[in-house]
């Protein structure tokens, strides 16, 4: 029975296309239960109505904190019973009200090479810095920010004119192959964690996970 995916935007989306895409050319064997944007509008949410996906919007503005927040946002979650919630450019930082009851079955994307840069701007860092590579980490979430257990991660080199614009779009590249791949070996029952470590087919990853390729 195919796993129900719910995934949670801000934005454009273009990691749930990435899924959308998966699920239609048989890649993914899943079902994207619902879309929740934290902003009205957003291209995301149009591109889940082109693909016939249920949506929902939840506007972080209309809560007096950010834990009222996270506690609507989970009861919205839980309304359609994921196996696996989905951050795909969710631009929230998550408490401990929401992240507690789904860890485990909650994963995020972030566009460096973990542990390096958590946060924002990370092509800049990076670039600032002098590194010879830049790239992508796909993770389990925890309380901490951009510090849960890593799945996997894809390096591509920083070349000699590359600003952040280039780099990201290289990197972006890249997200859109290993988010997928990471769902459907969850949805495959290969992944799981287990406290703070990650098992992929029976074996534990190491703290920087799997490398892609």
């Amino acid at each position: 029975m195919a796993k129900r995916l719910v995934i949670l935007i801000s934005g454009s989306g273009s990691n749930l296309q990435a899924f959308i895409d998966a699920i239609q050319t048989g890649a993914l064997d899943a079902k994207i239960a619902c879309v929740i944007s934290n902003k009205p509008g957003v291209f995301g949410l149009e591109r889940a109505s082109k693909a016939g996906i249920p949506t929902a919007v939840l506007v972080h503005q209309d809560f007096a904190s950010r834990e009222d927040y996270d506690k609507a946002l989970l009861t919205e979650v839980q309304k359609h019973t994921p196996d696996l919630v989905i951050l795909a450019g969710f631009m929230r930082i998550l408490t401990p009200a929401f992240v507690t009851p789904l860890y485990g079955k909650l994963i995020n994307i972030h566009p460096s090479l973990l542990p390096k840069y958590p946060g924002l701007h990370t092509h800049q860092r990076a670039l600032d810095a002098g590194d010879s590579e830049a790239g992508v980490t796909v993770h389990f979430v925890s309380a901490e920010l951009d510090g849960g257990p890593v799945i996997i991660q894809a390096r591509v080199p920083i070349l000699p004119n590359d600003d952040a614009d280039t780099l990201g779009a290289r990197v972006l590249e890249k997200e859109h192959i290993i988010y997928p791949l990471t769902v459907r070996w969850f949805c495959e029952e290969r992944l799981r964690c287990d406290d703070y470590r990650v098992w992929l087919d029976g074996q534990a990853l190491p703290p920087t996970g799997r490398n892609y390729p």
